[in-house]
């Protein structure tokens, strides 16, 4: 066992043994998404209890537990992974009839989000098995925690996970302006090193929406930083460090208008009687506010009215 986690398992043990972990069950657990230290106690003592360790890579994973002293031979390291998760999760579930502890880890953070992990815990519940879910890290809600993007009392609170965008250009540019552009919430992306050149400068079209970009978080070179969508290539390219690493991009809630009376006033007036675009333009012209803004705004009106008219129409077949 590492020197270094030595006091960790008997603390793992003291802390987390008291509690009953039921045998034929499958044990969902977060791994640290960098720095070793950040595994939980929790997870440390079901990973010594495993019958199975299922993983996305069993080399990966042995060294992991190595790392902490734990001990499984190659018998009970299992590969689970999108490409064969689906007949892995069979498997799984004979493993779990017959009473075994089975754990599943991804390679990195918590399964079943952006990792493997999802198709094989709806076969366990078929099978009318139990998973049982061991919190820890996660790149999602540790770049969410840094970046004060997530709105909260607004009626565009919360966000939005995306994950990765099409690797294509054409694909990915043209969910970014039709989707994310007009997404009033904070959106969470994913991005790998060899691709946020791309990404960064698809993201221009966003102008000044802020943009977040977190990389290498938990490690030694982890950055995190905000900067105006349009800015995001120039920093990348300030140096090569910056482009290494797994990143979390957030794009950061769109920003509406405030009721300052006039500007809303006349968009709305406007909008009554003219194309949105043509309304946005005419009442940016005449009261002096931001375009973006005010387009941002009448699109969240149109989405608020939507479910009313579908209601009403609703109403009228009835």
């Amino acid at each position: 066992m590492s020197a270094s986690f030595a006091s960790a398992q008997s603390a793992a043990h003291e802390a987390a043994a008291a509690q009953h972990y039921p045998q034929g069950a499958l044990y969902v657990v977060a791994t640290p998404i960098g720095n070793l230290a950040d595994i939980t106690l929790r997870a440390l003592h079901v990973l010594t209890l495993a019958d199975t360790v299922a993983c996305e890579d069993t080399r990966h994973t042995q060294s992991l537990l190595r790392a902490y002293g734990i001990d499984k031979g190659a018998h009970q390291l299992l590969a689970v992974h999108q490409h064969n998760e689906s007949e892995a999760a069979q498997n799984v579930v004979q493993r779990l009839q017959q009473g075994q502890r089975v754990v599943y880890v991804s390679d990195a953070g918590t399964p079943g989000v952006s990792d493997p992990g999802a198709r094989l815990v709806a076969a366990v519940q078929a099978a009318g098995l139990r998973a049982v879910p061991l919190p820890g890290a996660s790149s999602i809600i540790t770049a969410l925690s840094v970046a004060g993007a997530v709105a909260h009392n607004t009626e565009h609170g919360g966000f939005v996970f995306v994950g990765f965008l099409p690797v294509k250009n054409a694909e990915r540019a043209t969910v970014i302006e039709q989707q994310l552009a007009h997404e009033p919430r904070c959106v969470v992306l994913l991005e790998a090193p060899h691709r946020i050149g791309e990404l960064a400068q698809a993201l221009t079209v966003l102008g000044t929406r802020p943009v977040t970009l977190a990389r290498e978080l938990t490690k030694q070179f982890e950055e995190v930083t905000t900067l105006p969508a349009q800015a995001l290539t120039a920093w990348l390219e300030g140096s090569p460090q910056r482009s290494r690493g797994e990143f979390v991009v957030l794009l950061h809630p769109v920003p509406v208008a405030s009721d300052d009376g006039d500007s809303l006033r006349v968009l709305r007036l406007l909008l009554a009687e003219l194309p949105l675009k043509t309304a946005v333009r005419l009442a940016a012209d005449i009261t002096g506010a931001s375009r973006n803004v005010l387009y941002n705004t009448a699109l969240a009106w149109k989405r608020d009215e939507a479910p009313l008219k579908d209601a009403a129409d609703g109403n009228e077949a009835g």
